[in-house]
């Protein structure tokens, strides 16, 4: 009797031990080890194995602001905290009734007596293209899905996490384009492809009021606001909301701006479904003020022509960051690789900015990092006309033109900076927080 309750012991004795030491073997796993370090009900993969053999075969880190990923065998990093404008209003014969914005009419100066000293007309493409530089894909569409995928593999390759689509409400365009809302599910499936975010840059349009704005904004979210790529930025309060940038928000007047996003509004966002987080284009230095009086959420400048305006000065960041952190708010500086618009507005040259071989560029990256911004613009993508593109671009000359190029580097100059940057951006954010 004694050696059986002397071998229970023993048997209870290994049984604990092993219950000991897989107890212990859990806690130090880690999430990537196929453990959620999630609440319970917050995963969305419904077995955690799954999960992690997912993970790894895509990603291997994941944060607020940055992904890491494995593609064939190579490691990349994107980075969701830099931002590049982006525009869909190309057209070409082979998917439009012709060319579209490549055509571009040349803008006449408002003073009739300096407009009378300029050419006039309109660009001719394919030889003669509304912009002083050429793009590596031609005179484009926007509708092509082999441009859109060629787009969206050299943000990957720039590391900007998030796309700001230029963009109109349906049935509505620029002057001188054609509607493209229909286009927009096409971009954010290639988005996310790349894993890149698609954010909204909301243009001014005949008729855009705070009314209109709150269907705007009720539009999008109802229509892609369950897309894997519609992106979503948390907030210092732990929000997790819809960033929406206004381009000209300084055309309504503040009192209206607060009717849509103060909560005290008669038609409020705030608290809403549609409550977002909204960013005012700041132009002058009086824009800051009504900024704050209209309840937006923070401040962008925009331009790529260091001196143009108040906002997109580089030397009055600091004072328009200082401000936004007083009083609550983002500042969202913007940097570009240069600007030339004299391809549409002839006139215009004083405002030409030099792009030194990428050095302009640099500069203006370090200049947005100096304020330590949550967010960093980059203006643009492929804004043609005005030169501030980073797009890949290549040398051409016609009978009538030489175009600027990028030489003697290669046409992926800009692409490689934006990256370079981004990474350094990243690692400075790091130390600010610790």
């Amino acid at each position: 009797m004694s050696r059986l309750r002397k071998k229970a012991c023993v048997a209870l004795f290994l049984f604990t031990l092993f219950i000991f030491g897989t107890m212990m073997g859990l806690r130090t796993l880690k999430p990537s080890d196929g453990f959620s370090d999630l609440a319970p009900g917050m995963e969305r993969a419904p077995f955690a194995a799954e999960r992690a053999e997912r993970r790894a075969e895509t990603e291997s880190d994941v944060s607020d602001t940055k992904i890491v990923f494995s593609n064939s065998g190579h490691e990349h990093s994107i980075f969701y905290d830099i931002h590049i404008f982006y525009y869909l209003w190309y057209g070409a014969p082979q998917t439009d009734r012709g060319y579209i914005h490549w055509d571009h009419v040349l803008v006449p100066h408002w003073d009739p007596k300096i407009a009378a000293s300029h050419p006039k007309g309109r660009h001719s493409p394919p030889e003669d293209i509304a912009s002083s530089f050429y793009p590596e894909l031609g005179p484009y569409s926007s509708r092509d899905p082999h441009i859109l995928e060629s787009h969206m593999a050299q943000i990957e390759a720039a590391a900007a996490g998030v796309v700001v689509l230029s963009w109109y409400p349906p049935g509505v365009a620029d002057e001188h384009g054609e509607p493209t809302e229909d286009l927009v599910p096409a971009v954010m499936d290639a988005a996310h492809r790349h894993r890149i975010k698609v954010a909204f840059h909301i243009q001014p349009y005949r008729g855009r009021t705070e009314l209109s704005m709150h269907e705007n904004i009720k539009y999008i979210i109802d229509r892609y606001g369950k897309h894997g790529a519609f992106y979503r930025f948390k907030s210092s309060t732990g929000k997790v909301l819809p960033l929406f940038y206004v381009y000209d928000s300084y055309l309504t007047p503040p009192e209206a701006w607060a009717e849509l996003l103060t909560s005290r509004g008669s038609h409020s966002l705030r608290g809403t479904p549609y409550d977002g987080i909204f960013i005012a284009l700041i132009v002058e230095e009086r824009h800051k003020h009504d900024i704050l009086a209209s309840g937006f959420d923070g401040m962008y400048t925009y331009f790529a022509s260091n001196g143009f305006s108040f906002g997109s000065s580089h030397q009055n960041w600091k004072a328009v960051k200082a401000f936004c952190d007083r009083n609550n708010l983002l500042f969202v500086p913007s940097a570009g690789p240069g600007y030339v618009d004299t391809a549409v507005r002839p006139w215009n040259n004083h405002n030409t900015r030099n792009r030194v071989n990428g050095r302009y560029y640099e500069t203006s990256l370090q200049a947005a990092l100096s304020v330590r911004p949550d967010i960093i613009t980059i203006t643009s993508f492929n804004e043609w006309h005005e030169g501030t593109q980073i797009e890949r671009a290549v040398p051409k000359k016609t009978v009538t033109r030489l175009y600027l190029d990028y030489k003697p580097h290669q046409p992926d100059l800009y692409l490689e900076l934006t990256r370079k940057w981004a990474e350094q951006f990243s690692k400075e954010k790091e130390q600010w927080l610790m």
